[in-house]
């Protein structure tokens, strides 16, 4: 039903006269050969909704804004279309304990057809494997190329049109490199269950190759220095994961080469900078105990096999993770709408594009105008959730005064104006430890604890925040199995 629904949604636009037709087949056409032989066939795309039929909500991204927002949307009332190169939702504040086998991979990914079934069953609501790649918003439309990097055998990538009603830009950030040579090339990121799968490989990898005969000794060293750039909560948590890894399992499965590994976090400034002082010493402490080597430094350079600090010092390595923030992606910059600091989308209170109508943007993709007053806000997980929570509750609210369609909610009472408050940050540091700061911010006074009893508050408090009933049972397994019997080992 979904699929024939969807046939006459896109043949919808092969019978519209030319004045509507989406694409129009000219010599200057910027579209691919593939893309032209689909318009032909009359699959151009998700031509503009008709009087009577439901308003259309085109939602960029996948991520905790994205998702949030998609959950909680009435969908009796709305079709939901969701473009994304991925198809789930990460559970970011757990990717780290993926990459070194505490957790599996599938238990950090919520599959956005359990977020919001709609986009599986209902006729009219689909997902979409593809990026955005521009958007005309007199026009209601936004153009979209498939996704298809790193398959073989399978179709070339081909463009479409989505006509939308309301558009919500969710499509996050990406990460900061700084400009800095050769990051983009040899370092891994750790964003993307990919990201930790490659980490993962590549750890494990070099630890069976060190243990080859015929390796120098030198060599054996490089390839079992994992070095972290970045002292943020993931950079932090990252080592104190690696660091466990390193004193369990490590020394009981590779006892040849255990005195090799080493770990490094590298910090420009403060490592946790956004936590309370005693908290911050009390990490250290942890981190320095348990094996890892901490340096204050820039890195100016990378390279394949070492990168080079601001004093010229070389730091060799086997594993480069970078984890230092994140910044507007390429596609944020480009587009033709007001942008706040750092190059994120400018919202208004309400959480709008003030410069166009019907499109919106949350997560950490936007950020609020200076004409606002207000300070934008840090690129963390719980803005992002909190604001497509909120969205979802002004939509549907738009929804029920008759303004769901395009150019229909001028006159509609948009409500309370969003407001964030922080509900506090929470870091592992390994070895049965953690840190939770309560403060609502840096400069506030507020609860801060550290040690086991925090490590009970964080792995509860993400336990149940995890989306699903599934992937919570798969979490508390993997944690039991852990405990009990170790990490997997096993490089697949």
């Amino acid at each position: 039903m979904a699929a024939s629904s969807l046939l006459r949604s896109l043949s919808r636009i092969s019978r519209a006269p030319p004045a509507t037709t989406f694409y129009h087949r000219s010599p200057c056409s910027p579209f691919s050969a593939a893309a032209a032989d689909a318009v032909g066939r009359g699959l151009a795309g998700l031509g503009p909704t008709a009087k009577g039929e439901k308003a259309r909500v085109v939602v960029l991204g996948t991520g905790w804004a994205g998702s949030r927002l998609m959950k909680d949307l009435d969908t009796s009332g709305y079709d939901v279309v969701c473009v994304s190169p991925r198809n789930h939702m990460v559970f970011t504040p757990l990717l780290a304990s993926t990459c070194v086998g505490t957790l599996e991979f599938r238990s950090v990914a919520e599959p956005l057809a359990r977020i919001q079934p709609a986009v599986s069953k209902s006729p009219g609501s689909y997902f979409l494997l593809a990026r955005c790649t521009g958007v005309d918003p007199d026009a209601h439309t936004i153009e979209c190329e498939t996704v298809t990097e790193g398959e073989k055998d399978t179709l070339e990538p081909w463009k479409f049109k989505v006509s939308y009603d309301k558009l919500v830009f969710g499509c996050g950030a990406e990460a900061s490199t700084f400009g800095i040579h050769g990051v983009a090339e040899h370092a891994t990121f750790l964003r993307e269950v990919h990201h930790a799968q490659e980490i993962r490989r590549k750890l494990l990898l070099n630890l069976m190759l060190s243990d080859v005969p015929g390796i120098s000794e030198k060599e054996k060293h490089r390839l079992l220095h994992c070095v972290v750039v970045g002292g943020g909560p993931t950079g932090v948590e990252f080592s104190g994961e690696l660091s466990d890894f390193i004193t369990r399992d490590v020394k009981q499965r590779y006892a040849h080469v255990q005195d090799y590994v080493h770990v490094t976090l590298i910090e420009a400034n403060e490592i946790l900078s956004s936590f309370d002082v005693r908290l911050r010493q009390y990490a250290i402490n942890q981190l320095v105990k348990s094996g890892v080597k901490l340096v204050r430094g820039i890195v100016k350079d990378v390279q394949p096999d070492k990168l080079i600090l601001d004093n010229g010092e070389e730091v060799p390595y086997g594993l480069l993770v970078w984890s230092t923030g994140v910044g507007a992606s390429s596609f944020v910059k480009s587009l033709p709408f007001p942008k706040s600091a750092g190059g994120r989308i400018g919202v208004d209170e309400w959480l709008r594009v003030p410069s166009v109508p019907d499109v919106f943007a949350i997560g950490d993709c936007s950020g609020f105008l200076e004409s606002t007053g207000k300070e934008v806000l840090p690129a963390l997980a719980q803005v992002a959730e909190r604001q497509g929570k909120y969205l979802a509750v002004l939509l549907n609210h738009v929804l029920k005064a008759g303004g769901g369609h395009a150019n229909s909610s001028v006159e509609v009472d948009l409500g309370p104006k969003f407001v964030y408050k922080h509900m506090g940050s929470m870091a592992t540091v390994g070895r049965y430890k953690a840190l939770v700061d309560l403060r609502q911010s840096k400069d506030s006074k507020g609860v801060s604890i550290a040690g086991f009893a925090s490590w009970f508050i964080w792995r509860s408090a993400y336990l149940t925040r995890v989306v699903s009933w599934r992937n919570r049972l798969y979490v508390a397994i993997n944690w039991l199995t852990t405990m009990i019997f170790g990490r997997d080992i096993s490089r697949i």
